[in-house]
């Protein structure tokens, strides 16, 4: 998709004052910096993690549950790639499992599936007390290594080989996943992917409309993020 699923979910966050104008902005820096180097370092997750978790501390399941329906239906979908959704369908037309994997949380990831009517999401859990969000994570985020381990027990569980299912991902970040199954597809890849696909005989597929006029898009895109936090921190200025 264009642009990162839990920014979108911190601008719906903002939407209903769960998040301050602050909050925001800082969340579409970071969104900026991910488009803009193309790629996640050890130190960014974390940061995100422990910033995303102290502030959900305390908020009920249910009122995520319904904001990630709403902001999946009014920003996640619209910008889900076509041909990405063609494939995945092609995919399911053949009676094939299809999982999306991903380091959102876990109630988002699985309203996307459910939308793209995908057998199932694996994704970072919250932990949940007394129906609140407790502020901790059940396990580590998924990501990295983690989703290695996440579609390796997912397997096991479902009775599936890896050797015979097929990963696809755009990040470097994905490599521990990738390297896992029997194929590996890159899609839209960063710099550090695309060099690792070539490097293995990966396929590649990729939807832009030719590598420079993708990676002049990204300063764009990026700045579009920025601005939209601009917006929301003005806009919560002006309730004060």
């Amino acid at each position: 998709m264009h642009g990162a699923s839990i920014y979108w979910l911190a601008r719906g966050l903002a939407r209903h004052g769960v998040l301050s104008g602050r909050d925001i902005l800082g969340a579409a820096w970071k969104q900026a910096r991910y488009k803009l180097r193309g790629t996640e370092h050890h130190g960014h997750i974390s940061s995100i993690r422990a910033t995303a978790l102290n502030l959900v501390a305390g908020f009920p399941v249910d009122e995520m549950r319904s904001l990630c329906e709403e902001v999946v239906d009014r920003d996640i979908a619209p910008r889900i790639l076509e041909p990405v959704r063609r494939l995945a369908e092609r995919h399911l037309a053949a009676d094939q499992e299809v999982w999306l994997v991903t380091a959102s949380p876990v109630e988002l990831a699985g309203v996307i599936a459910s939308r793209l009517g995908l057998t199932g999401a694996l994704g970072t859990i919250a932990e949940i007390e007394d129906g609140c969000y407790t502020g901790e994570l059940v396990g580590d985020l998924m990501h990295g290594p983690a989703k290695a381990t996440g579609i390796a027990e997912l397997a096991e569980e479902r009775g599936l080989d890896l050797a015979q299912c097929t990963a696809y991902s755009d990040s470097a970040n994905d490599l521990p996943m990738l390297r896992k199954v029997g194929k590996a597809i890159a899609v839209n890849p960063d710099s550090r992917l695309a060099r690792q696909a070539r490097h293995n005989g990966w396929p590649v597929l990729d939807y832009r409309r030719g590598r420079r006029a993708a990676k002049l898009a990204l300063p764009s895109a990026a700045a579009a993020g920025v601005a939209a936090g601009l917006f929301y921190l003005f806009k919560s200025r002006d309730r004060d």
